[in-house]
């Protein structure tokens, strides 16, 4: 199989030139970047927030000098957080430690963030170093190639010893974009395209006509439903906020207060006692916004939000990360998660609870 696999899959991806605004990029901080954006995220989806980022932020000097809030705004709506607030943060210790210049050496993957795959991905492209990457359309690709028996992620080891042995020592990173390309594009979870692919015959499932077999299935789990309340709180005609632990899911995020619903309680004393907790502060319900429903890819949720009448108490940050007073025109100006923004459109410039 060895080097005429290599070959094969090297030369589909040179003929087949898909077109990415981070391929043939020289800039390491914009190949770092690309692959941070692309985890858990489809490129089509990546490409226009990748554009606008680098107006913002052409170099890794700016994402180093910008604030959590401003990093946090221009991700805005691609989720999962943590991987934005883990790149300043690997920005500026890149910056501080390294005068700037991303390490092509095992420094890389000490920095905030990199694991194995961005480890592998980044300095197989930019430093052209021999590291397969291993991400969902490998994992599918390999579980077919090599039948198999168990579900990939207990299978790593001989996906990674396989990649070792398979991956070109002079292009590196275009063996492993090539190879999900291929996964992306051809060999699909639903109806492969075996017919195009052009290592079909290094293929064991295909040789033996049981891809769509392979690779083998978890057992789908069940993803709970919750509920939660949110409180637009209302003083003057301004409004509340909080903003998310950096250590919580949405890290970071500003937010209407709130919090899930225990079984036994209304949502009106659930958004009363989330409140309390949150910012110590004491607040009257005085008539419901509007219910959303949202999915986030371990739960879903139905969120309740009402409009709250201050009542008194000095706003602290106890179980939030800070907390402020804003108008409903600056709303737009910070980053909040996607259950809060279905909100947006049904809220007035003027305090309703007067």
């Amino acid at each position: 199989m060895g080097n005429n696999l290599t070959a094969k899959i090297l030369n589909w991806f040179g003929n087949e030139n898909v077109s990415m605004p981070w391929r043939n990029e020289s800039d390491v901080y914009k190949i770092w970047l690309s692959e941070i954006m692309l985890q858990q995220t489809k490129i089509e989806t990546a490409i226009p927030y990748y554009k606008c980022w680098i107006k913002r932020f052409p170099t890794l000097f700016d994402v180093a000098s910008a604030t959590e809030d401003e990093v946090l705004k221009y991700w805005e709506g691609l989720g999962y957080y943590a991987r934005v607030r883990n790149f300043r943060n690997a920005c500026k210790d890149v910056v501080k430690n390294y005068r700037g210049v991303i390490p092509n050496n095992k420094d890389f993957i000490r920095l905030k963030g990199v694991g194995d795959y961005i480890d592998a991905a980044v300095r197989s492209i930019a430093y052209k170093i021999p590291l397969p990457v291993i991400d969902g359309n490998v994992k599918r690709v390999i579980s077919r190639i090599l039948m198999l028996k168990k579900i990939p992620d207990k299978c790593i080891n001989q996906i990674r010893a396989f990649l070792y042995m398979q991956i070109s020592k002079s292009r590196p990173g275009d063996f492993n974009q090539g190879l999900m390309d291929l996964g992306r594009l051809i060999c699909k979870p639903q109806n492969p395209l075996c017919s195009k692919c052009p290592i079909s015959k290094n293929c064991l499932a295909f040789v033996n006509n049981s891809v769509n077999k392979y690779p083998i299935k978890k057992k789908k789990v069940k993803i709970p439903h919750y509920i939660f309340g949110a409180g637009l709180i209302w003083k003057n005609n301004e409004l509340l906020i909080s903003k998310r632990n950096s250590d919580s899911m949405l890290g970071g995020l500003w937010e209407f207060p709130g919090g899930k619903k225990d079984s036994s309680e209304s949502i009106e004393n659930c958004i009363k006692r989330k409140i309390k907790k949150k910012l110590n502060i004491a607040i009257t319900i005085h008539k419901k916004l509007k219910s959303v429903k949202h999915s986030y890819s371990h739960f879903q949720m139905t969120l309740y939000a009402y409009h709250c009448k201050y009542k008194g108490g000095s706003p602290k940050a106890i179980e939030c990360a800070n907390f402020k007073w804003i108008s409903p025109e600056e709303i737009n100006s910070l980053a909040f998660h996607k259950a809060n923004h279905k909100l947006f459109n049904q809220i007035p410039a003027k305090n309703p609870c007067i």
